[in-house]
């Protein structure tokens, strides 16, 4: 049930924004989930920050709370947990059908 009261709330609060300001929020949130994403991959691992080979304790706090990442520090990082990365583009096209591009892949 609590989830449905976020929903309401989130629902509720785009109601009172611009379509620029739920954008920026957007954008905002999803820089944050990347944030948490890494640090539980990580956590996964069973390693603590000072664990992550190539990597020095203050920059791996660093690279799981930047706002912004190279990809070529990502590549580093999940290469040092062991992972591969890739990135793909989604468009959606006029039915509604998600069409999904590799743009890049990198094996572990």
């Amino acid at each position: 049930m609590k989830e449905e009261k976020y929903s309401d709330f989130f629902e509720e609060a785009k109601k009172c924004m611009s379509k620029d300001s739920i954008r920026r929020a957007e954008e905002d949130a999803n820089k944050i989930m990347l944030n948490l994403r890494l640090a539980d991959l990580r956590k996964d691992a069973g390693r603590s920050q000072s664990e992550i080979s190539g990597f020095r304790q203050s920059s791996v706090s660093k690279i799981e709370t930047r706002k912004d990442l190279k990809i070529s520090t990502l590549v580093s990082y999940c290469h040092s947990l062991g992972l591969g990365v890739e990135i793909n583009t989604v468009r959606v096209n006029q039915k509604g059908k998600s069409i999904r591009k590799n743009l890049l892949r990198i094996p572990s």
